[in-house]
């Protein structure tokens, strides 16, 4: 059974989400309802052509689980115009438009534009925007931008059916102000911890968590590039040391876990 397709034959239960990981910061989330939105979603290899006179290995290290042309979803959600997270090609490919909607910073939508999706379906967000699909509830949060290459970083907070809410925080350098998405109340964080780059580090990652106190938190954001990773067992530890009673889970890359609110 293809991955897409066992997505769309899942069932969810109320007060839960499912969710898939297909490695960096690519997710797809479904509601009870059944709806679909993705974050990020990163289905190439386009980085490692793009930076290849870069002198760094951005070859994908994860497998592509899902191509672009197989994706059916409800909403697609990119965090910031760098090309693992809003990748042309993968919007390119994708042979749904017309049935999606696509929510980014403008700057995303500005390439959601360039590669063919039509005007009525893109939706701009920015930090405390607040968008329903649904029964799925998008608020936008503060995210620190990395590098001047792109100055429209922001997270996501995710509702589903009035239930569980996954704070996503996107690519971000550490601010205080990013203990603002707590006001959402989120029950799980799912939050990039590879330090270079200027993005989270293991420690600032679990200090964020300690504020917003989530119930479980979630690494992302280290697994893609051989010269963009982090050990995810050192977010583990920190989280340990800094936020013993949150919550550690680590996903696996195509395989389906489950949140459920109490």
């Amino acid at each position: 059974m293809s991955l897409m397709r066992e997505i769309r034959e899942s069932k969810v239960e109320k007060n839960s989400v499912a969710l898939w990981w297909l490695g960096q910061n690519s997710y797809i989330f479904k509601s009870p309802e059944g709806v679909l939105a993705s974050v990020d979603l990163y289905l190439t290899n386009s980085c490692a052509a793009i930076y290849k006179d870069s002198g760094i290995n951005l070859n994908r290290a994860v497998p592509v689980l899902l191509e672009p042309e197989q994706l059916e979803i409800d909403v697609f959600t990119c965090t910031h115009n760098h090309g693992d997270h809003t990748d042309p090609e993968t919007i390119r490919r994708l042979r749904h438009k017309d049935t999606m909607q696509f929510v980014g910073p403008r700057p995303s939508c500005g390439v959601y534009a360039a590669e063919g999706v039509e005007s009525s379906r893109i939706v701009p967000a920015w930090p405390d925007c607040d968008i329903e699909f649904r029964d799925v509830r998008i608020r936008g949060t503060f995210a620190l931008p990395t590098d001047d290459s792109d100055l429209n970083h922001m997270g996501y907070v995710f509702e589903f059916n009035h239930g569980p809410k996954i704070y996503v925080t996107g690519d971000t350098d550490f601010h205080e102000l990013l203990y603002s998405a707590g006001k959402h109340k989120p029950d799980a964080m799912i939050t990039c911890i590879n330090g270079g780059f200027n993005n989270l580090s293991t420690w600032e990652a679990a200090s964020v968590a300690k504020v917003i106190r989530p119930k479980v938190a979630i690494p992302c954001h280290y697994d893609m590039f051989p010269d963009n990773a982090a050990d995810p067992q050192m977010f583990r530890a920190a989280l340990t040391i800094c936020a013993p009673d949150i919550g550690y889970q680590q996903l696996e890359h195509g395989k389906r876990w489950t949140f459920t609110k109490d």
